[in-house]
């Protein structure tokens, strides 16, 4: 199995907020809600058999790059991405406040 990243133009509704959201190859969460789903064993590769709601549950801030940290509801994976440009501000800014140690 590859570790390379597969990148999948895919639209999809999302499962928490039920926004459609329009997927530009990255997209790996809903920019409104900021939920994903566990999919993916590497990224893009569609091989997770779980499928269980990754919720937002951290925000990581570097010099450059935010990221934002998911943790399955299913199996208690965690996956940390970079945040997108069109991310809500509003919904990042309640995952910083709601921030839990150990997440």
């Amino acid at each position: 199995m590859s570790s390379t990243f597969i990148r999948n133009r895919e639209d999809f509704r999302c499962e928490h907020c039920g926004r459609e959201v329009q997927g530009d190859g990255y997209t790996n969460h809903c920019p409104y809600c900021l939920y994903s789903k566990h999919v993916d064993v590497f990224p893009g590769d569609r091989a997770a058999t779980c499928g269980g709601l990754m919720v937002p549950v951290r925000v990581e801030v570097t010099r450059s790059h935010r990221f934002l940290v998911h943790r399955c509801e299913k199996c208690g994976h965690h996956r940390k991405n970079k945040c997108a440009e069109n991310d809500s501000f509003e919904a990042l800014l309640e995952v910083m406040r709601s921030q839990q140690p150990g997440d």
